[in-house]
C-alpha cells in the first residue's frame, strides 16, 4: 500500500472512529440526564425548584440532540473538503482565474472561510433563534445579528488576512525552518491581540461602562488589594443585549488587565457572591493557570508548526487528502488548509486529558476562592449560575470525563462543604 493509500485509510479510519465515540457519548448524556429528569438530586432539593431542574435537563437534551446533527453535518462537510476532492476543485478554480501567486493563495483561504461559514450557518441561526429563543436566553434581534456578522467578517479580514499573507510569505520563502518564523510571528500577533483586545476590538460589540456600584466596587477594591492584583478598571458589560447568560471574565494583558462583569450578573447575585466569583478568577491569576495554559497553547503550535513544516513538503499528505498539489504553483494555503482539516480528527483523541487538567484549575480557583471569600457566597453563586444558565446537575459522568472544562455542580459544592483544603 502507497503513502497516499494509508494515510487516506487512517484519516478515514480516525474520522469514523471519532464520530463513532462522539454519538455514543452524546447517547449516554442523553439516557443519562433524561433518566433522572423527574427529580432534583437529594443535594439540591431545598434550593433547586423542580421546574428548574426540568428545564436545565431539557436545554441539555435540546443541545445534544442539535449537536449531533451538527456532527453529522461537520463530518460530511470535512469528507467533502477532502477525500470528495471539494478543496481540490476550488484551488483550481482559482488557479485558473487568478493564475499563481500570493493573490490566489489568499483568494482560496478567504473563499474556503467564506463558503464554510455559509455552509455552517443554518445551524449558528438554530442555535440563537431557535433553540436559544425557546429556552429564554437570546435577546438578540436580527439587526444585531446582522450587525454583529458584518463586523465579525470586516474584522476578520483586517486582522486574518495579513497575517496569512506574511506565513504564506514564509512558508515561500524563509526556507526550510519557515515554520519557526511563523510561529514565533503568530505568537507576537496572538500576544498583541491580547493586549489591545480590552480598548480596540471589544467596544466594537459591546458597551463597557465603570462599575458604579459603590458597595461591590469597594469589596471588589479590598479583595484584589488582599490578593495582590491590580486592574486598569472595572467594568460592566451589556450582555443583556445578546444573552441572558451570565459570567465575568478578566481581559486583557500585563497592565491593560480589566476586570468585566456582564449586567446580567450583576442582576442574579448579591454583593457577597459577586465577590465569590472574582476571588475563583482571581485564583486562576494566583496559581498562574492563565500563563500556564498560554504556555502550553503556544508548546502546542509550536509542534503544530514544526509539523505542518514537514508535512508540506510529503507529497501523500496531499494526495492522501484528496488533493493533487501543483507542480508550477505554490501550495502553501493548500497546505495550511489541509492540516487545519485533518488535525483535529487526530488531536480529538486527547480530549479528556485537557478537560482534567481544566477541572483541577477550576477545583483549584474555587480552593482560592474559598480561602478569600465565604463558601456559601461562592456555593449560592454557583447554584444560581447553573439553575439561570440551565447548566443540568444530572451529566453522565463519562461525559464528563471526557467534555467538562468544569466540574459538575455536585463536585464542586461538595469539595466546598469539606473545607478550604478539599476545594
Amino acid at each position: 500500500m502507497s503513502a497516499s493509500l494509508l494515510f487516506t485509510a487512517v484519516f478515514a479510519a480516525c474520522l469514523l472512529l471519532g464520530l463513532a465515540l462522539r454519538f455514543w457519548l452524546l447517547s449516554r448524556q442523553v439516557r443519562h440526564v433524561a433518566r433522572h429528569r423527574g427529580a432534583v438530586p437529594a443535594a439540591f432539593a431545598q434550593t433547586i425548584s423542580l421546574a428548574a431542574h426540568q428545564k436545565a435537563a431539557d436545554y441539555t437534551l435540546a443541545k445534544a440532540r442539535l449537536g449531533m446533527l451538527e456532527m453529522s453535518w461537520s463530518a460530511a462537510l470535512l469528507l467533502a473538503w477532502t477525500l470528495l476532492g471539494g478543496l481540490d476543485l476550488l484551488n483550481r478554480l482559482l488557479l485558473g482565474a487568478l493564475g499563481p501567486g500570493l493573490a490566489q493563495q489568499l483568494a482560496l483561504l478567504a473563499a474556503f472561510a467564506l463558503i464554510g461559514g455559509v455552509l455552517e450557518l443554518p445551524f449558528a441561526l438554530w442555535q440563537t433563534f431557535g433553540l436559544e429563543e425557546r429556552f429564554g436566553f437570546n435577546k438578540m434581534t436580527w439587526r444585531l445579528w446582522l450587525g454583529d456578522t458584518l463586523k465579525g467578517v470586516l474584522l476578520g479580514a483586517a486582522l486574518g488576512l495579513p497575517l496569512a499573507a506574511a506565513i504564506l510569505w514564509l512558508m515561500a520563502q524563509a526556507g526550510s525552518l519557515w515554520w519557526l518564523w511563523a510561529w514565533g510571528l503568530l505568537t507576537g500577533w496572538t500576544l498583541l491581540l491580547q493586549f489591545v483586545y480590552p480598548s480596540w476590538i471589544a467596544p466594537l460589540f459591546n458597551k463597557f461602562e465603570p462599575l458604579e456600584d459603590a458597595t461591590l466596587k469597594a469589596r471588589v477594591n479590598a479583595l484584589m488589594q488582599r490578593c495582590g492584583f491590580a486592574a486598569k478598571g472595572l467594568y460592566v458589560m451589556d450582555g443583556s443585549r445578546r444573552s441572558a447568560h451570565a459570567n465575568a471574565y478578566f481581559t486583557g494583558f500585563g497592565r491593560n488587565k480589566r476586570v468585566v462583569f456582564f449586567d446580567t450578573l450583576l442582576r442574579q447575585l448579591s454583593t457577597g457572591e459577586v465577590e465569590a466569583v472574582l476571588a475563583h478568577e482571581l485564583g486562576h491569576f494566583r496559581h498562574r493557570h492563565i500563563l500556564k495554559r498560554m504556555g502550553l497553547t503556544f508548546a502546542v503550535s509550536l509542534a503544530g508548526f514544526a509539523l505542518l513544516g514537514w508535512l508540506s513538503g510529503q507529497v501523500w499528505f496531499y494526495t492522501g487528502l484528496g488533493v493533487q498539489p501543483s507542480l508550477s504553483a505554490g501550495n502553501e494555503a493548500v497546505a495550511l488548509l489541509l492540516f487545519m482539516l485533518a488535525m483535529p480528527v487526530f488531536t480529538f483523541f486527547v480530549s479528556p486529558l485537557l478537560a482534567q487538567l481544566s477541572r483541577r484549575d477550576e477545583f483549584e480557583a474555587d480552593a482560592y476562592a474559598v480561602a478569600q471569600t465565604r463558601a456559601q457566597d461562592l456555593a449560592g453563586a454557583l447554584l444560581k449560575l447553573y439553575q439561570d444558565n440551565a447548566s443540568t446537575l444530572t451529566p453522565d459522568p463519562v461525559y464528563v470525563r471526557f467534555y467538562y472544562s468544569h466540574p459538575p455542580a455536585s463536585e464542586r459544592l461538595a469539595r466546598m462543604q469539606a473545607g478550604p483544603a478539599a476545594a
